[in-house]
């Protein structure tokens, strides 16, 4: 049973103790780091942070833990992965993603979807703020140096030439957008895109939401004969409320000629070389980078109707990468 006394010391940081990484040390660094940056960065304060950071989550640990749902907290810090990479998003608000990590990509030519907007690297359309990603798009006529004009802006980045893994764990904690006609994505390239072009590249996607009306996220396979609209795909559906509601948590776990599908802990499919259509190659055995969008209309979602309500945002919490122990 929590204690009530450890709840209320625990409240204020809670937000922050749920997304801590597996490593007690990591996690004392996340909260430390955010007592600095509310009280301001002194040799008192960082004293205090030090101490504070340990003892709040040695005393909040059970009590944080025991409230959380399945929705909220991550399923991935058990004794079969390792922690390998991972972006918590805690850089100033307004600021970009960690140019170390991310590399945010430009552009209105579609983008192989027939996608309406316009991805800038402005962070009226991706930034961090308050702890989280924020991809926001949003309704406005935008004309790009190359001379595109778009009526929508929005953002995506990508850790591509940054960061690529074979096999693991991957998961990221995101809410999703509720317009209509917003496309909302979680995915990974191969890293031969540049030589070996897509689909041969491979493709998977971790959590795709496509902005319709059923409340429904998508996660696929793309690969030589198995592409688009003929991807190996399955869907998932919350059994109450919807994906706009409340963050989940949204993982695949790769390994060796098997890839698994996850929304908060629940495993929803399992993909092997045994679902590929006949003479079909398997294009799931190399490294794959990381990509996050939130695009607007395109081939499956369509334009948003006239009732679309823009902006519209896509909140990540974090993404985090494990390897195998």
């Amino acid at each position: 049973m929590a204690n009530p006394v450890a709840r209320d010391l625990c409240s204020p940081i809670s937000k922050y103790v749920e997304k801590l990484p597996a490593s007690k040390l990591a996690a004392g660094l996340v909260v430390s780091r955010k007592i600095i940056r509310v009280f301001g960065d002194t040799a008192v304060v960082r004293k205090f942070a030090v101490v504070a950071s340990l003892t709040l989550f040695l005393l909040c640990l059970e009590t944080v833990h025991g409230q959380e749902t399945a929705s909220t907290t991550s399923t991935s810090a058990n004794s079969d992965w390792v922690l390998t990479w991972h972006d918590e998003f805690d850089g100033p608000n307004g600021s970009p993603p960690d140019a170390r990590k991310w590399l945010v990509q430009s552009g209105g030519n579609g983008w192989g979807n027939n996608e309406l907007e316009y991805y800038t690297s402005r962070p009226q359309n991706v930034r961090q703020e308050d702890g989280h990603l924020v991809i926001e798009a949003i309704a406005e006529k935008f004309t790009g140096p190359d001379g595109i004009q778009r009526d929508y802006t929005s953002g995506r980045i990508s850790t591509k030439g940054l960061f690529s893994q074979k096999y693991g764990r991957f998961e990221a904690r995101i809410q999703n957008p509720p317009g209509h006609g917003v496309w909302s994505a979680f995915w990974m390239l191969g890293d031969d895109f540049p030589t070996a072009g897509w689909p041969a590249c491979g493709e998977i996607d971790v959590m795709e939401e496509f902005g319709l009306s059923d409340s429904k996220i998508h996660g696929s396979l793309h690969g030589p004969g198995y592409s688009g609209r003929n991807s190996l795909t399955s869907s998932f559906r919350p059994t109450a409320g919807s994906f706009s509601d409340s963050f989940h948590i949204f993982a695949v776990e790769w390994e060796p000629a098997v890839l698994r599908f996850y929304v908060d802990g629940q495993l929803y499919a399992t993909r092997t070389p045994s679902d590929l259509p006949k003479g079909a190659r398997w294009v799931f055995d190399h490294p794959y980078f990381l990509m996050l969008n939130l695009a607007v209309g395109g081939d499956v979602p369509s334009r948003p109707d006239p009732s679309a309500v823009f902006p519209q945002k896509m909140l990540v919490d974090y993404v985090r990468v494990y390897s195998p122990r």
